[in-house]
C-alpha cells in the first residue's frame, strides 16, 4: 500500500483516481479531494518544516487556516509561491512543494545550532545585541541577519497567471458555509434578498462534513449537500465556494479571494486552460453582514509542545473523517474540555489504538461517553515532557498539584506517534473586530465573544460562541429573516429549526489552555515564532503589561498565521504573570487580511503597462511627427518642447515663445481637468465662485477665470468657454 496511513475506506476523496506528487524530491501519491496535509499523512509523512527562530522540527498542527508553522514552497519558476500552508494546498496531479527555511536539508538543517544556543536568543535580544561595536554593523550584522531572516523564495520570473477582479452588490452576505451559515443564506435567498455566500472551503457544510450529527432525518454532510443545491436554485442566490472574506472595511464593503484555477497547479497559468484566472478577487458591497465563520480551536501549552506529531483534535479529527487519514497509529489525547472524548471514541472506531486521555480537570465530566471502554484516563494529570528526535515517540505526564500550578507525585512514560491536544475554541472574530465591533470575555467559554453587534454586521453560531448544532441553526436562521427583514425583504418570522441530533460533546472550557510549564523555555505559544512561555514571563518582567507591546516585543501572532493558535494562550500567560484575571486583556488588533493573500490577486490585470496606464492626447502622433520632448505628468504624456536640430531647451522655448507671440500657437489642453457646468444660472454660479464677472461672456468666447480662498489667497485659475 503506497499510502500506509489511508483508511481503507471513508473520507470525501475520490478513491477512483490517483494523482502524483512529490516533496522534497520524494515522490508520493494522494487522491483527488485531498490538500497536501492530508497526502502528506497518509504517506506517512510527520516532519515537513522547520520553526523561523530556533529551526526546531515542525510537523502538521491544524487542517485550515489556523496553522502556524507547516509552511513550504510550492510548485517551481514562475508559478512558485513561498510560505503556503500545507492544509491549504488542493492537491493537483504533479504537484510540486519542498520544504523551506532549512539548509542542506530539511532532515539535516544545520540551523538547529539556534535551538541549542536558544538561551542566547530571548524574546527581544535583536533589541539589547548587535549595538556596539557599532562599526561591525554594516560589515557583519546587518548581512548575517538578512540572510538568516525570512522564509521561502520569492519568484525571479514574471508570473503568467491570469487574475481578476469582480466587483458585486448584495442585500445579505453571509460569510462561513457550515450550519450556522446555510440556515442564515437559505433563510435570507428564500425571501427574495439578495445573497451571497462565501467559504473558503471547496464545498458547503464546514463542522459538518467530519462530523457525526443528524439533522432532521438526514445526516448531517447530506443535509449540508441539499441545502447548497436548494440555494443554488434560487434566483438572487450566488454560491462561492472556495472563497475567503478576509477584509471588512467601511460601509459593507469587503473583499474576498476566490481560488479558481489553484487546484489545477501551472496548467492554469499556461496555454492547457485559456482565460481560466487562477484567483479572482471579489469587491463586495453588502447591506448586511451575516458573519458564521466558526471557531477555531486552540492548542495546550506545555513542555515540548512542538514536535510532529502533536495535533489538535478537531484537526485530526477532520483529517480521520473527511480525507480518510489516520493521523497516527496510537494516540494520547490531552484536554481540558469534553470534546476531546467524543475524539478519542472516534480514533478508536477507526481501528488507532488510543493509549490514554489526560484531562486537566481533576473531575472531568465525559468519562462515561460511550466507545471509551479501555482507554486509561488520567484526570487532573498534565503532559511534563515529549520525546522524539524527528517526531513525536513518547510522552510523560504527572499529576497536579491541588493548586494546579505544578505537578507532584510519580512521573508516567506513556509510548504514542501522535498527541491530540484540545484547549477549547475562540470565536473566529477577525471581520467582526475589523468592522469596530467590540468583544468581551465569557468566562464560562474562556474565550472571547462579541459584545453586542457592530453597525451591519451580526455574528452567529460558533463565532457567537455557541457551539451547539442546534443553537448554531437556529441562531443562523433568525440572523437570516432579520437580515433580510432589514433590507425589505420577508417579513420577519424565522423558519422552525428541524429536530438535531448529536453524538459528540461540544466544548466546555475549564479555563486556561496554558499547563504547568516549568522554566517554560521548551512550552510554545506560537508555533510559527518561536515564542515561549519564558518569552511572555521575561516581557512581563521587563514592564510589558500591554498585549499590543508584549506582541511587538515578543513578535507572539506576527506570523502568517497572525496568531490565530497561540495569541490567547499569550494574553493568559501574561494575565498570570502581571497578577490580573485575562478578561482585563483584549485580544490584539484583528487586521486584514485575515489569511495571506498573494501580490498578484490584488494586482489582477493591471501590470506591466497597465500597472501604470499611460494617457496621450489625441494630438499624440502629431507631437511625435515633430519630435516632441515629453514630460509626465500624473498619468499624461505632454509635450515639454519641440528641439530643432542642434537647439537645446532654452533656444527651443524662446523660439516657441515668439511663435507664440508674432503669429500662431497651438496649445493641446487635452489633459487639463474639465468641468461642465449647464443650466440657466451657470454663469451666475460662476461669478460667486470666481473674481471676475462670468454673466457678461458671449457665447462662442472665452475668458481667464482666477480663483480665490475666503482669506484673499489664490486657489485655482482656469480658462471658461461659454458654449
Amino acid at each position: 500500500m503506497t499510502q500506509p496511513f489511508r483508511l481503507a475506506a471513508g473520507g470525501r476523496i475520490d478513491r477512483s483516481r490517483v494523482v502524483a506528487f512529490r516533496f522534497d524530491g520524494r515522490s508520493f501519491e494522494g487522491h483527488p479531494g485531498d490538500t497536501l496535509a492530508s497526502a502528506l499523512l497518509a504517506n506517512g509523512v510527520r516532519l515537513v518544516a522547520r520553526s523561523f527562530k530556533y529551526h526546531r522540527p515542525r510537523g502538521i498542527l491544524a487542517a485550515g487556516p489556523a496553522e502556524p508553522a507547516a509552511l513550504v514552497q510550492l510548485e517551481t519558476g514562475a508559478f512558485t509561491e513561498p510560505n503556503r500552508r500545507v492544509s491549504g494546498i488542493a492537491l493537483y496531479d504533479g504537484l510540486q512543494a519542498a520544504s523551506q527555511h532549512a539548509w542542506p536539508s530539511l532532515a539535516a538543517d544545520f540551523g538547529g545550532l539556534f535551538d541549542r544556543c536558544g538561551a542566547l536568543f530571548p524574546a527581544g535580544f535583536y533589541y539589547k545585541t548587535f549595538i556596539r561595536p557599532r562599526s561591525l554593523w554594516r560589515p557583519l550584522w546587518e548581512p548575517m541577519l538578512r540572510r538568516l531572516a525570512g522564509l521561502g523564495q520569492a519568484p525571479a520570473l514574471p508570473d503568467s497567471s491570469r487574475y481578476d477582479k469582480r466587483h458585486i452588490h448584495c442585500d445579505v452576505l453571509v460569510i462561513g458555509g457550515g450550519p450556522a451559515g446555510l440556515a442564515a443564506a437559505l433563510a435570507a435567498g428564500r425571501s427574495g434578498a439578495r445573497t451571497i455566500l462565501a467559504d473558503g472551503g471547496a464545498e458547503f457544510g464546514g463542522a459538518l462534513l467530519g462530523r457525526r450529527c443528524r439533522i432532521g432525518d438526514a445526516e448531517g454532510a447530506v443535509w449540508a449537500a441539499a441545502t447548497a443545491a436548494e440555494l443554488a436554485r434560487l434566483p438572487e442566490v450566488r454560491l462561492l465556494p472556495g472563497t475567503t472574506v478576509f477584509g471588512h472595511y467601511e460601509c459593507g464593503y469587503l473583499m474576498a479571494a476566490e481560488r479558481v484555477g489553484v487546484a489545477d497547479g501551472p496548467a492554469a497559468a499556461g496555454a492547457a486552460l485559456p482565460g481560466r484566472p487562477r484567483q479572482r478577487l471579489w469587491h463586495i458591497r453588502a447591506r448586511r453582514v451575516v458573519l458564521a465563520a466558526g471557531a477555531e480551536e486552540r492548542p495546550l501549552v506545555f513542555p515540548d509542545n512542538d514536535r510532529p506529531g502533536i495535533m489538535l483534535a478537531g484537526a485530526a479529527l477532520s483529517y480521520l473523517r473527511r480525507y480518510a487519514v489516520a493521523a497516527g497509529r496510537r494516540a494520547v489525547l490531552f484536554t481540558n474540555n469534553d470534546s476531546a472524548y467524543g475524539a478519542a471514541a472516534a480514533f478508536a472506531a477507526a481501528g488507532i489504538a488510543v493509549a490514554a486521555i489526560v484531562d486537566l480537570r481533576p473531575e472531568p465530566a465525559a468519562v462515561e461517553r460511550p466507545g471509551l471502554a479501555g482507554i486509561a484516563l488520567y484526570p487532573g494529570h498534565t503532559v511534563t515532557a515529549t520525546a522524539g528526535r524527528r517526531a513525536l515517540s513518547r510522552i510523560a505526564i504527572r499529576p497536579l498539584a491541588r493548586d494546579g500550578n505544578a505537578t507532584r507525585g510519580k512521573t508516567i512514560a506513556i509510548d504514542c506517534d501522535l498527541l491530540v491536544v484540545a484547549g477549547g475554541w475562540n470565536p473566529t472574530l477577525h471581520l467582526f473586530a475589523q468592522a469596530q465591533g467590540r468583544v468581551r470575555f465569557d468566562p464560562a467559554l474562556a474565550a472571547f465573544v462579541p459584545d453586542g453587534d457592530a453597525p451591519g454586521i451580526e455574528c452567529v453560531g460558533a463565532a457567537r460562541g455557541s457551539l451547539s448544532l442546534a443553537s448554531c441553526l437556529a441562531e443562523g436562521a433568525a440572523a437570516g429573516v432579520r437580515a433580510a427583514a432589514l433590507c425589505g425583504f420577508g417579513a420577519g418570522e424565522p423558519p422552525p429549526t428541524p429536530p438535531v441530533k448529536e453524538d459528540e460533546a461540544g466544548c466546555v472550557s475549564a479555563g486556561s489552555p496554558v499547563a504547568p510549564c516549568g522554566d517554560g523555555r521548551r512550552a510554545f505559544v506560537d508555533l510559527h515564532n518561536d515564542v515561549t512561555a519564558a518569552d511572555i514571563a521575561l516581557a512581563a518582567r521587563e514592564g510589558f503589561a500591554a498585549a499590543e507591546h508584549v506582541k511587538r516585543y515578543t513578535t507572539l501572532g506576527m506570523g502568517t498565521d497572525q496568531g490565530k493558535t497561540g495569541n490567547f494562550a499569550g494574553l493568559a500567560l501574561l494575565a498570570a504573570a502581571l497578577g490580573r484575571p485575562v478578561g482585563e486583556f483584549g485580544p490584539t488588533t484583528f487586521r486584514p487580511p485575515y489569511v495571506p493573500v498573494a501580490f498578484g490577486l490584488l494586482a489582477g490585470r493591471e501590470r506591466g503597462p497597465l500597472a501604470d496606464p499611460l494617457r496621450v492626447t489625441p494630438m499624440q502622433d502629431w507631437h511625435l511627427a515633430r519630435s516632441a520632448v515629453f514630460e509626465d505628468v500624473g498619468q499624461w504624456r505632454r509635450p515639454r518642447h519641440y528641439p530643432l536640430a542642434g537647439e537645446d531647451m532654452a533656444a527651443a522655448v524662446r523660439r516657441e515663445c515668439l511663435a507664440a507671440r508674432d503669429r500662431v500657437a497651438l496649445l493641446d489642453a487635452s489633459t487639463l481637468g474639465k468641468i461642465d457646468i449647464s443650466g440657466p444660472d451657470a454663469a451666475r454660479f460662476l461669478d460667486r465662485l470666481y473674481t471676475n464677472r462670468w454673466t457678461s461672456l458671449a457665447i462662442g468666447h472665452c475668458r481667464y477665470g482666477l480663483m480665490c480662498r475666503d482669506d484673499g489667497m489664490v486657489f485655482d485659475d482656469g480658462v471658461g468657454a461659454r458654449l
